[in-house]
């Protein structure tokens, strides 16, 4: 990097709430936020909005007449913009904007595709409501953003590729301020039996039922979860800062099939190398990808090893507690890493093996990895 990137805010809808201090009380609970949710196809745990974001959902919609024909995806997306514009540190109009999603708008999508196969008929709503890009362009409308505005998708690792994205219009000196980040509203019938049909899902039910960095664990646990979140980026870093971005790595490796990754983690083993390289300062910790799945959780961990040795920083990961938001995971692993150096304490995963925890905490490396084969790193530091 050129030179550090501020940020100035970070925003989120999750299971865990909304607010920074209600966030930060639910990371200090050894429990999880997960639900059981039943469909026609079956029945998952599943990472869903508190009651009071869904209430919150349903008042954009009562709001404005515009708003009612919107995926759950883009109602995230706005109400997250929302209260990033309420903290301090983003008052600028004048900036871009780049909200990605792996799945983009699911529900709607499977809504509409069903009334078509049983009516042979189109919505007037079902194409415009459903392309990727409007996640980006209604919340640049209601947070009335002069743009660019945008969405792209790359598997689970969106959110940070939308950081990396940022950053690229923020050094080419094309924009002062951008705001980056992921919303996915996954919960439905179809999308959680292909996670089922791929063996991925969790089917367990005690007390953990992601088993997210259990290295010990003999069946997969992921669980998905809907959430958004957002950051507010900008060239020059102050007092007001929240944390600045010292790194960025990315990196991709060969596949093998299309959810493919080496048990050797070569692409985080690059993407991690990437965002160190120019610090000579201590990594205190790590904000794992860590899915919960057996395969994942080893190639991350041992990627890990072999790029710091046995004697490796402080690991830890959430998806245990707020389950997997696809292109959102990565922007809640960024809010965790803030929230530790903003509190100076590492939270660490109570079932896991990894206990370590730093005596300092200054600098946090953030990790996120999807099908694809694709990596993202950010080095994260106190301001």
């Amino acid at each position: 990097m050129k030179n550090p990137i501020s940020i100035d805010a970070i925003a989120s809808v999750s299971p865990l709430g909304s607010a920074a201090e209600e966030i930060w009380n639910n990371y200090l609970q050894n429990s999880h936020h997960f639900s059981r949710i039943t469909a026609a196809e079956g029945s998952w745990w599943a990472g869903k909005l508190p009651e009071q974001l869904d209430r919150q959902l349903a008042e954009l919609q009562q709001e404005d007449s515009r708003y009612r024909h919107l995926d759950r995806s883009v109602l995230m997306a706005i109400l997250t913009g929302r209260k990033l514009k309420e903290q301090t540190g983003y008052t600028n109009s004048n900036s871009g904007l780049n909200i990605g999603s792996s799945r983009g708008a699911t529900e709607l999508f499977e809504k509409y595709h069903k009334e078509f196969t049983e009516t042979g008929k189109a919505s007037t709503y079902s194409s415009p409501t459903t392309t990727l890009g409007n996640i980006s362009s209604w919340t640049a409308q209601d947070l009335q953003l002069e743009g660019p505005e945008f969405s792209h998708s790359i598997t689970c690792s969106t959110g940070m590729h939308s950081i990396l994205n940022a950053i690229a219009w923020l050094e080419s000196g094309m924009r002062d301020h951008f705001i980056a980040g992921g919303s996915e509203a996954p919960l439905t019938g179809f999308t959680l039996a292909q996670m089922e049909a791929m063996k991925i899902y969790a089917q367990n039910n005690d007390e953990y039922p992601c088993k997210s960095l259990d290295m010990e664990k003999e069946k997969n646990s992921m669980i998905l979860s809907e959430a958004a979140g957002l950051v507010s980026l900008s060239k020059n870093t102050s007092v007001s800062s929240q944390a600045v971005i010292h790194g960025i790595g990315y990196a991709n490796e060969e596949l093998k099939h299309g959810a493919s990754l080496s048990r050797e983690g070569f692409c985080l083993q690059k993407s991690m190398k990437m965002a160190i390289k120019d610090t000579s300062e201590e990594i205190d910790g790590i904000v794992m990808h860590a899915p919960g799945t057996i395969g994942g959780d080893v190639a991350e961990v041992n990627a890990v090893k072999h790029v710091f040795g046995e004697n490796h920083p402080a690991i830890t990961s959430n998806k245990w507690k707020t389950g997997h938001s696809f292109a959102t995971s990565g922007i809640l692993n960024i809010q965790m890493a803030v929230l530790m150096l903003q509190h100076q304490e590492f939270i660490t995963v109570p079932f896991s093996r990894f206990q370590k925890k730093p005596t300092q905490l200054k600098n946090i490396l953030v990790n996120s990895v999807g099908f694809g084969g694709n990596a993202v790193s950010l080095l994260i530091s106190a301001n």
